[in-house]
């Protein structure tokens, strides 16, 4: 959420906002109803500076017939507030949807398009591997292994649905633990958050009002939450931090649950796009500087692209067009790792940066150094998703006797050095 007094100042860059990203949104009618919400909240405390006085006024009168005039007056009064009131009750729930909707701007930076097929590649590492055979699927490769049931996963849990077996288990486990070292070291506070998360906390991360859809809603009106990012930004709710204390850094390892309702037909075999999964997540709140803004969030794109490169996994990095950017971005990376089969790139990371968007929602705010309190700044990366990783990394390390090499890193947190028939 941006600052109405920001926003009426910088009417013309929240519109190019707005374009930049493909948004439906026109500043004019949110600026038309800050005017209607202005006057009413004037005309509302007038009229309730009169009624207080005349209530003193029939506590002091020295007659009945006085005091009676004095009421009937105020009745007047107290029906012209009640109506004033009940307009301004709503003309502020019309006010605060539409300020829930208003765009963060994005960076300079930010290139344009309308989706995501013109996001723009800016690294590419790693050598594609070559195979002196067809290579296979990942769910080919994972059925025959006994890594996964696919079959029975449907049966259970439906579209989509999927049970990890055996070394798939211990293969995800070895990923968690070396992921868990891995980013302990870059120096992020381990958290297991919880992910059954109150509605608040999906608005104040931007999540809602326009991702409902996508979200699993509990009988209490509560949601399962899709990332840990929610959960953790929540954790600071109406919150004023010391300046000594940031950045917070998070390393958040939970469940995830997506219901996919805009994927349809997409991607609808394997592990690539599922309801359930599990994944660390990197959160930074930080002090509200645009250079610092800019440091952490190349450095949460870079930790993830290095413990990629450790496992020898290809990818790509590319800078989001403004299509492809949510409400409160200002600027976001996405990883993608190759996929041999497809022969092209899929996305395994999103990392983003949204200055004070998220903070003000939830007012998360710092003391600085002169005392003032500000708004801070958040951030956040995916550090690594299973069991998505599962796709590249088996596929790129098949062998021509259908085995799985496994990478070196994971080795010794699993226990083996390839993956065969069980």
């Amino acid at each position: 959420m941006l600052d109405i007094k920001f926003i009426r100042e910088n009417k013309d860059l929240i519109d190019l906002a707005a374009k930049k990203k493909c948004l439906d949104f026109k500043v004019d009618e949110l600026l038309a109803l800050d005017d209607k919400r202005r006057t009413l909240l004037v005309g509302v405390e007038s009229r309730r500076a009169e009624q207080n006085a005349a209530s003193s006024r029939i506590a002091s009168a020295v007659s009945s017939d006085e005091r009676v005039s004095l009421i009937a007056g105020m009745k007047t009064v107290k029906i012209a507030l009640e109506t004033d009131e009940a307009t301004l009750k709503q003309v502020m729930i019309d006010w605060q949807n539409a300020m829930l909707r208003v765009p963060n701007i994005p960076d300079m930076s930010v290139p344009d398009g309308e989706s995501d097929a013109e996001n723009k590649e800016i690294r590419v590492w790693g050598d594609k591997p070559t195979f002196r055979f067809e290579p296979k699927d990942h769910i080919e490769l994972m059925t025959k292994l006994g890594l996964a049931d696919f079959e029975r996963g449907s049966k259970v849990h439906g579209f989509r649905g999927y049970f990890l077996v055996g070394d798939g288990v211990k293969l995800c486990f070895a990923i968690w633990n070396y992921a868990l070292d891995f980013f302990s070291k870059k120096n992020f506070t381990p958290i297991l958050p919880p992910v059954i998360v109150r509605k608040i906390n999906f608005f104040g991360t931007g999540y809602l009002p326009q991702g409902e859809e996508d979200m699993y809603k509990t009988q209490d009106g509560d949601y399962l939450a899709g990332t840990a990012e929610v959960p953790l930004m929540g954790m600071h709710n109406d919150e004023t931090l010391l300046m000594a204390e940031l950045p917070k850094r998070y390393l958040g390892f939970s469940p995830c649950y997506r219901r996919e309702a805009g994927a349809h037909g997409k991607d609808t075999n394997g592990l690539i796009r599922v309801n359930e999964f599990y994944k660390f997540e990197q959160v930074i709140i930080c002090e509200a500087n645009h250079e610092t803004s800019v440091k952490h969030h190349e450095e949460v794109n870079r930790n993830t692209e290095e413990f990629i490169e450790s496992l020898g996994i290809p990818y790509r990095t590319v800078i989001n067009c403004g299509g492809d950017l949510g409400l409160g971005q200002v600027k976001k990376y996405d990883i993608e790792l190759w996929v041999p089969k497809e022969k092209r790139y899929r996305e395994i990371s999103s990392a983003s940066y949204f200055h004070d968007f998220q903070t003000r929602r939830l007012n998360i705010r710092y003391r600085d150094a002169e005392g003032i309190l500000r708004y801070t700044h958040s951030l956040n990366s995916t550090a690594i998703p299973t069991p998505r990783i599962l796709v590249s990394l088996i596929e790129n390390y098949q062998q021509d006797d259908g085995t799985i090499k496994v990478p070196e890193p994971l080795v010794s947190y699993l226990g083996k050095e390839s993956l065969n028939t069980q």
